[in-house]
Protein backbone atom coordinates (compact mmCIF):
# COMPACT_ATOMS: atom_id res chain seq x y z
CA UNK A 1 0.00 0.00 0.00
CA UNK A 2 3.43 2.38 0.47
CA UNK A 3 3.50 2.20 -3.50
CA UNK A 4 -0.23 3.25 -4.35
CA UNK A 5 0.12 6.01 -1.51
CA UNK A 6 2.88 7.15 -2.98
CA UNK A 7 2.13 6.94 -6.20
CA UNK A 8 -0.92 9.13 -5.98
CA UNK A 9 1.35 11.47 -4.32
CA UNK A 10 3.61 11.50 -7.63
CA UNK A 11 0.81 11.98 -10.05
CA UNK A 12 -0.51 15.28 -7.59
CA UNK A 13 3.05 16.61 -7.89
CA UNK A 14 3.27 15.66 -11.44
CA UNK A 15 -0.15 17.26 -12.48
CA UNK A 16 0.32 20.64 -10.51
CA UNK A 17 3.35 22.05 -13.02
CA UNK A 18 0.64 21.79 -16.14
CA UNK A 19 -0.47 25.38 -15.48
CA UNK A 20 2.51 26.33 -17.14
CA UNK A 21 1.32 25.53 -20.56
CA UNK A 22 -2.04 27.56 -19.77
CA UNK A 23 -0.61 30.67 -18.38
CA UNK A 24 -2.99 33.15 -16.89
CA UNK A 25 -4.44 35.49 -19.04
CA UNK A 26 -3.15 38.49 -19.38
CA UNK A 27 -5.55 40.33 -21.91
CA UNK A 28 -6.64 43.81 -21.27
CA UNK A 29 -10.32 44.88 -19.94
CA UNK A 30 -12.15 47.93 -19.91
CA UNK A 31 -11.60 49.26 -16.92
CA UNK A 32 -12.36 52.57 -15.09
CA UNK A 33 -11.47 54.34 -11.52
CA UNK A 34 -13.58 54.70 -9.30
CA UNK A 35 -12.42 57.39 -5.89
CA UNK A 36 -14.46 58.08 -2.54
CA UNK A 37 -12.84 61.35 -0.81
CA UNK A 38 -15.63 60.85 2.25
CA UNK A 39 -18.42 63.44 0.42
CA UNK A 40 -17.72 66.30 -1.92
CA UNK A 41 -14.41 67.87 -3.26
CA UNK A 42 -14.72 71.48 -2.60
CA UNK A 43 -13.41 73.79 -4.79
CA UNK A 44 -12.92 77.47 -4.76
CA UNK A 45 -14.77 79.47 -7.66
CA UNK A 46 -13.67 83.06 -8.71
CA UNK A 47 -16.16 84.55 -6.28
CA UNK A 48 -15.05 82.73 -3.53
CA UNK A 49 -17.94 80.72 -3.13
CA UNK A 50 -17.88 76.80 -2.82
CA UNK A 51 -18.95 74.44 -5.52
CA UNK A 52 -19.42 70.70 -4.71
CA UNK A 53 -17.55 68.38 -6.93
CA UNK A 54 -18.32 64.73 -6.87
CA UNK A 55 -15.29 62.82 -7.45
CA UNK A 56 -16.72 59.31 -9.11
CA UNK A 57 -14.18 58.04 -11.28
CA UNK A 58 -14.96 54.18 -11.63
CA UNK A 59 -12.91 51.23 -11.09
CA UNK A 60 -13.54 47.50 -12.45
CA UNK A 61 -12.20 44.51 -14.19
CA UNK A 62 -9.75 44.64 -11.20
CA UNK A 63 -9.19 40.84 -9.11
CA UNK A 64 -9.32 40.50 -5.73
CA UNK A 65 -5.56 38.78 -4.63
CA UNK A 66 -7.31 37.34 -1.35
CA UNK A 67 -10.91 36.71 -2.66
CA UNK A 68 -9.07 34.44 -5.16
CA UNK A 69 -7.05 32.42 -2.85
CA UNK A 70 -9.96 32.04 -0.23
CA UNK A 71 -12.23 30.89 -3.37
CA UNK A 72 -9.31 28.50 -4.03
CA UNK A 73 -9.16 27.21 -0.75
CA UNK A 74 -12.60 26.30 -0.45
CA UNK A 75 -12.50 24.46 -3.84
CA UNK A 76 -9.33 24.24 -6.06
CA UNK A 77 -9.81 25.90 -9.02
CA UNK A 78 -12.56 28.59 -8.60
CA UNK A 79 -9.82 31.28 -7.34
CA UNK A 80 -8.05 31.08 -10.83
CA UNK A 81 -11.63 31.08 -12.64
CA UNK A 82 -12.42 33.80 -10.92
CA UNK A 83 -8.72 35.29 -11.21
CA UNK A 84 -9.48 34.23 -15.61
CA UNK A 85 -6.38 31.27 -15.27
CA UNK A 86 -8.66 28.96 -15.20
CA UNK A 87 -5.85 27.23 -17.68
CA UNK A 88 -3.91 26.02 -14.75
CA UNK A 89 -6.77 26.46 -12.05
CA UNK A 90 -8.29 23.12 -13.82
CA UNK A 91 -5.82 20.87 -13.29
CA UNK A 92 -6.07 21.44 -9.46
CA UNK A 93 -9.79 20.87 -9.30
CA UNK A 94 -8.66 17.49 -11.84
CA UNK A 95 -6.89 16.75 -8.87
CA UNK A 96 -9.59 17.36 -6.25
CA UNK A 97 -11.83 15.08 -8.00
CA UNK A 98 -9.15 12.17 -8.61
CA UNK A 99 -8.04 12.69 -4.63
CA UNK A 100 -11.73 12.37 -3.59
CA UNK A 101 -12.70 9.36 -5.69
CA UNK A 102 -9.04 7.57 -4.25
CA UNK A 103 -10.32 8.39 -0.23
CA UNK A 104 -13.88 6.85 -1.34
CA UNK A 105 -11.95 3.81 -2.82
CA UNK A 106 -9.94 3.62 0.34
CA UNK A 107 -13.10 3.76 2.37
CA UNK A 108 -15.11 1.55 0.84
CA UNK A 109 -12.56 -1.32 0.05
CA UNK A 110 -11.41 -0.94 3.91
CA UNK A 111 -15.31 -1.44 4.96
CA UNK A 112 -15.36 -4.70 2.73
CA UNK A 113 -12.44 -6.05 3.71
CA UNK A 114 -12.78 -5.71 7.12
CA UNK A 115 -16.42 -6.86 7.34
CA UNK A 116 -15.49 -9.97 5.13
CA UNK A 117 -12.74 -10.76 8.27
CA UNK A 118 -14.98 -10.13 10.95
CA UNK A 119 -17.29 -12.60 8.88
CA UNK A 120 -14.38 -15.30 8.59
CA UNK A 121 -13.38 -15.10 12.12
CA UNK A 122 -17.31 -15.69 13.26
CA UNK A 123 -17.12 -19.17 11.30
CA UNK A 124 -13.31 -20.31 11.98
CA UNK A 125 -13.58 -18.69 15.69
CA UNK A 126 -16.98 -17.65 16.86
CA UNK A 127 -16.28 -14.39 17.69
CA UNK A 128 -19.39 -12.55 18.20
CA UNK A 129 -18.75 -8.74 16.31
CA UNK A 130 -21.89 -6.79 17.24
CA UNK A 131 -21.17 -4.63 20.00
CA UNK A 132 -17.15 -5.11 19.89
CA UNK A 133 -14.82 -2.51 18.99
CA UNK A 134 -11.72 -2.46 16.54
CA UNK A 135 -9.11 -3.42 19.79
CA UNK A 136 -11.01 -7.12 20.31
CA UNK A 137 -10.67 -7.95 16.81
CA UNK A 138 -7.11 -7.21 17.21
CA UNK A 139 -6.53 -9.60 20.19
CA UNK A 140 -8.30 -11.85 18.00
CA UNK A 141 -6.04 -12.16 15.43
CA UNK A 142 -3.17 -12.16 18.53
CA UNK A 143 -4.34 -15.22 20.13
CA UNK A 144 -5.87 -18.50 19.84
CA UNK A 145 -8.32 -18.40 22.29
CA UNK A 146 -10.09 -16.41 25.37
CA UNK A 147 -8.17 -18.11 27.61
CA UNK A 148 -4.30 -17.70 25.87
CA UNK A 149 -5.84 -13.98 25.96
CA UNK A 150 -6.95 -13.54 29.79
CA UNK A 151 -3.66 -15.43 30.83
CA UNK A 152 -1.33 -12.70 29.21
CA UNK A 153 -3.36 -9.96 30.76
CA UNK A 154 -3.21 -11.97 33.85
CA UNK A 155 0.17 -12.63 34.44
CA UNK A 156 1.30 -9.21 32.82
CA UNK A 157 -1.18 -7.83 35.93
CA UNK A 158 -3.67 -5.98 33.56
CA UNK A 159 -6.77 -7.46 34.92
CA UNK A 160 -8.65 -4.31 33.47
CA UNK A 161 -7.98 -5.71 30.31
CA UNK A 162 -9.22 -9.28 30.56
CA UNK A 163 -12.30 -10.75 28.25
CA UNK A 164 -15.36 -12.09 30.11
CA UNK A 165 -16.85 -14.81 27.88
CA UNK A 166 -20.37 -15.07 29.27
CA UNK A 167 -20.50 -11.55 28.04
CA UNK A 168 -19.71 -12.26 24.18
CA UNK A 169 -16.28 -11.89 24.39
CA UNK A 170 -14.61 -15.57 23.51
CA UNK A 171 -13.45 -17.10 20.67
CA UNK A 172 -11.43 -20.20 20.19
CA UNK A 173 -9.93 -20.32 16.70
CA UNK A 174 -9.82 -23.36 14.46
CA UNK A 175 -6.45 -23.59 13.09
CA UNK A 176 -3.70 -21.18 13.55
CA UNK A 177 -3.64 -21.00 9.62
CA UNK A 178 -7.02 -19.58 9.31
CA UNK A 179 -5.93 -17.07 13.03
CA UNK A 180 -3.18 -16.06 10.57
CA UNK A 181 -5.15 -15.49 7.60
CA UNK A 182 -7.58 -13.37 9.60
CA UNK A 183 -4.84 -11.21 11.11
CA UNK A 184 -3.51 -10.82 7.99
CA UNK A 185 -6.56 -9.48 6.47
CA UNK A 186 -7.75 -7.15 9.39
CA UNK A 187 -4.09 -5.67 8.82
CA UNK A 188 -4.50 -5.15 5.37
CA UNK A 189 -8.12 -3.46 6.01
CA UNK A 190 -6.50 -1.18 8.32
CA UNK A 191 -3.71 -0.09 5.83
CA UNK A 192 -6.74 0.97 3.63
CA UNK A 193 -7.54 3.25 6.19
CA UNK A 194 -4.59 4.81 6.80
CA UNK A 195 -3.73 5.49 3.62
CA UNK A 196 -7.29 7.70 3.86
CA UNK A 197 -5.02 9.80 5.99
CA UNK A 198 -2.36 10.15 3.46
CA UNK A 199 -5.11 11.32 0.87
CA UNK A 200 -6.86 13.56 3.26
CA UNK A 201 -2.91 15.64 3.36
CA UNK A 202 -2.41 15.60 -0.12
CA UNK A 203 -5.65 17.07 -0.61
CA UNK A 204 -4.96 19.75 1.96
CA UNK A 205 -1.64 20.42 -0.40
CA UNK A 206 -3.90 20.58 -2.95
CA UNK A 207 -5.82 23.40 -1.64
CA UNK A 208 -3.07 25.34 -0.59
CA UNK A 209 -1.28 24.94 -3.69
CA UNK A 210 -4.52 26.12 -5.57
CA UNK A 211 -4.48 29.46 -3.55
CA UNK A 212 -1.41 30.20 -4.06
CA UNK A 213 -1.78 29.55 -7.68
CA UNK A 214 -4.96 31.82 -8.01
CA UNK A 215 -3.26 34.79 -5.71
CA UNK A 216 -0.66 34.58 -8.58
CA UNK A 217 -3.53 34.64 -11.44
CA UNK A 218 -5.05 37.26 -9.72
CA UNK A 219 -1.95 39.29 -9.70
CA UNK A 220 -0.98 38.77 -13.46
CA UNK A 221 -4.31 39.58 -14.43
CA UNK A 222 -4.11 43.09 -12.50
CA UNK A 223 -0.63 43.73 -13.64
CA UNK A 224 -2.03 42.85 -17.14
CA UNK A 225 -4.78 45.54 -17.26
CA UNK A 226 -2.08 48.24 -16.36
CA UNK A 227 -2.85 51.42 -15.72
CA UNK A 228 -6.52 52.00 -16.38
CA UNK A 229 -6.67 54.98 -17.42
CA UNK A 230 -2.94 55.17 -19.09
CA UNK A 231 -0.21 57.80 -18.09
CA UNK A 232 -3.15 59.64 -15.88
CA UNK A 233 -1.78 60.49 -12.61
CA UNK A 234 -4.25 61.99 -9.83
CA UNK A 235 -3.22 63.54 -6.94
CA UNK A 236 -4.99 65.35 -3.58
CA UNK A 237 -4.18 68.06 -1.62
CA UNK A 238 -5.77 70.42 0.91
CA UNK A 239 -6.41 73.96 0.69
CA UNK A 240 -6.15 75.86 3.52
CA UNK A 241 -4.55 74.87 6.66
CA UNK A 242 -5.29 71.72 8.70
CA UNK A 243 -6.68 74.32 11.33
CA UNK A 244 -9.17 75.87 9.12
CA UNK A 245 -9.25 74.09 5.48
CA UNK A 246 -11.10 75.49 2.38
CA UNK A 247 -11.71 71.97 0.58
CA UNK A 248 -9.51 69.43 -1.67
CA UNK A 249 -7.70 70.15 -4.45
CA UNK A 250 -7.62 67.88 -7.19
CA UNK A 251 -4.94 67.47 -9.74
CA UNK A 252 -5.23 65.44 -12.93
CA UNK A 253 -2.12 65.02 -15.18
CA UNK A 254 -2.17 63.02 -17.97
CA UNK A 255 1.50 62.55 -19.98
CA UNK A 256 1.40 62.49 -23.50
Amino acid sequence: MATLRWSVLLCFILAVPLYAENPPSTMRSRAEIRLDLLGPITLPSPDSSAAAVPATVELSGRKSVGLAAIYSLILPGMGELYAGGFGSGKFFLIAEGALWMTYAGFQITGDAMRADARSFAAVHAGAQAAGKDDQFFVDVGNFASTADYNEKRLRDRDVERVYDPALGYAWQWDSETSRIAFRDQRIRSETLYNDRKFVVGVILINHLASAINAARSAISHNAGLGSPLGDLRVDASLMGSMASPHGIMLTLTKGF
